[in-house]
């Protein structure tokens, strides 16, 4: 059993993860699935009434339960998690228009691309 000290951390740490992921969702340069899955995971430990809601979401809800259940993703939300990625850091290497810049954030797309692909698929 937690204590309510580390059940309280975890869901204000939840909580915070799920307005970072909401934030991502707007800013080009702040990820959204990593936040959304921290969140699920304090939630888990902390809240099984906060779980059930972030699991029940419609726009993360299915990421979620696939990812937990799986260890895996669709290949559309593949798809479209990599070219949401690019987009977005297209606009950022166009706004910042540093070389510098535009290498870390390439480096970057590669990566999280690499890995969202290597994940396994799930079927719907």
């Amino acid at each position: 059993m937690q204590s309510k000290l580390v059940n309280f951390s975890l869901m204000c740490a939840g909580w915070l993860a799920m307005v970072l992921a909401v934030l991502g969702v707007i800013l080009p340069l702040l990820p959204t699935t990593p936040f959304v899955l921290l969140a699920a995971t304090c939630f888990a430990k902390s809240s099984p009434k906060f779980h059930a809601w972030l699991l029940n979401q419609k726009f993360f809800g299915e990421i979620i339960r696939n990812y937990q259940t799986y260890g895996g993703m669709t290949l559309k939300s593949k798809k479209q998690a990599i070219l949401l990625i690019w987009i977005g850091m297209s606009i950022s290497i166009i706004l910042m228009q540093k070389l510098m810049v535009a290498f870390i954030l390439i480096a970057i797309g590669l990566s999280v691309s690499t890995y969202l692909w290597r994940l396994p698929c799930v079927k719907n």
